[in-house]
Order: structure tokens, then sequence, then C-alpha cells
């Protein structure tokens, strides 16, 4: 297993919290953080020096598996997040993503999301090169 301890190449994307974002509590709807983590995710992606696009072009795509989200303090309409995220591991047909979400130097959300990567017969595929380069830089 290919391990990424040090946050290497690291992805940070900063969004403003919408009010469309928000519940009736006027703070960020819970399952919103799980679109932030594929907003970071795709971003990531990107960093690999391919888009999403691109590949599912070569066949490819990356189901999540697992999903794991720990609430420690709300975001709230208007508020200025920074979304972080690192490609923590790789092997075999397997990945993760760690993301930590702050407002200001704030850690609000932590969590990571598990993968496959899968073929257009959703048969399993090794870890794109070009993804396990993000971890071995």
């Amino acid at each position: 297993m290919k391990k990424n301890p040090e946050k290497n190449n690291m992805v940070t994307l900063h969004y403003r919290v919408p009010y469309a974002d928000t519940d009736q509590m006027r703070v960020v709807y819970y399952a919103n953080y799980l679109i932030y983590f594929e907003r970071l995710r795709n971003e990531l992606i990107r960093k690999s020096g391919k888009t999403y696009t691109e590949v599912e072009k070569e066949g490819l795509a990356f189901p999540v598996l697992e999903v794991h989200c720990d609430y420690i303090q709300p975001a709230e309409y208007d508020d200025e997040l920074s979304i972080k995220g690192w490609l923590s591991w790789a092997e075999g047909s397997r990945f993760q993503v760690d993301y930590d979400i702050f407002r200001n130097d704030v850690l609000l959300v932590s969590g990571y999301t598990i993968h496959a990567v899968i073929n257009e017969e959703r048969r399993p595929r090794r870890v794109p090169k070009e993804m396990v380069a993000l971890i071995e830089k």
C-alpha cells in the first residue's frame, strides 16, 4: 500500500457558502459536506494531470465505497471555507481521499472517502499511475 502521511500534493478549494446550502437552522445541511468532498475530489483528480471526463473516456470510474464524516462545528451562510484534500493511500484497485474543511483556522469537518477503480463492465482496475504519483511526489 502506498501511503501519503505528509499530505503531499494537498489541494485547497475556496468556497463561499450560499444560502441554498443551509437548512432551517441556518447552518450548512449535513449532506452538503459530501458535495464539498466531491468538488475537492474533482480538483485532486485534475491535479493528477487528467480531468474526470478524461478518466471516464478511458473507460474508468471511481465509485464511492465508503464515506466517513466528523462534524465538529457547523458552517453558516456566507462563510468562506477552505476545503482541503489529499490522496492518503492507494492499493490495487482502491484509494482513499482525506478531507478537512476550515473556516479561517477553525476545523469544521474532517472525513474521508474510499473509492474503487472500475471499468465500464464494473470490473476492478488498478489505481491509475497518475493518481499514485500524487502520493509519491
